[in-house]
């Protein structure tokens, strides 16, 4: 029975190789002479922390990193953006946390979005992603162009891979 699988992977390199990129900007801007920024990854708790000296250059801060992460092909959807808070001496910090994975409750919006379309396929939950299974190719590809479609709703960058006839 052919079936491929939906995940949400997180090219670790790619956004190390962009935070470098986006602080090397940084320090070359003549805009940015004399203000302290700061990007840092955290790999474990899966977050990346914006940091900046002055409140009003936290947004160019990370228009920079967004356009980096976006050169190097990661999706704006993997970025899940909290309220940004103050730090010591008025500076400003705002923390990313990233999503790798798809979460239970986001998967089941996958299957929920696959079941009202009525299409002949089959979805199920294995760890931090979904198989979809159907009786041929034609439906597997129209469940795809269907979760490309809904992307941007469920707000899940995802990738489709193991498709097996």
């Amino acid at each position: 029975m052919p079936s491929f699988d939906v995940s949400s992977e997180m090219n670790w390199q790619e956004l190390d190789n962009a935070i470098h990129q986006a602080m090397k900007e940084l320090t070359q801007r003549f805009d940015f002479k004399g203000v302290k920024s700061e990007i840092k990854l955290d790999q474990k708790e899966k977050t990346v922390t914006l940091w900046c000296s002055e409140e009003g250059k936290l947004e160019a801060v990370n228009d920079i990193f967004q356009n980096k992460a976006i050169k190097r092909g990661i999706s704006l959807l993997s970025f899940d953006y909290q309220k940004i808070e103050s730090a010591f001496g008025g500076s400003v910090r705002q923390v990313i946390t990233l999503q790798a994975g798809i979460s239970k409750e986001k998967a089941k919006e996958i299957i929920a979005s696959l079941k009202t379309s009525k299409l002949k396929v089959q979805a199920q939950i294995q760890d931090e992603q979904v198989r979809v299974t159907g009786k041929n190719r034609d439906d597997l590809q129209s469940a795809i162009s269907l979760l490309k479609q809904e992307q941007e709703k469920i707000k899940v960058p995802m990738q489709f891979e193991n498709f097996r006839d």
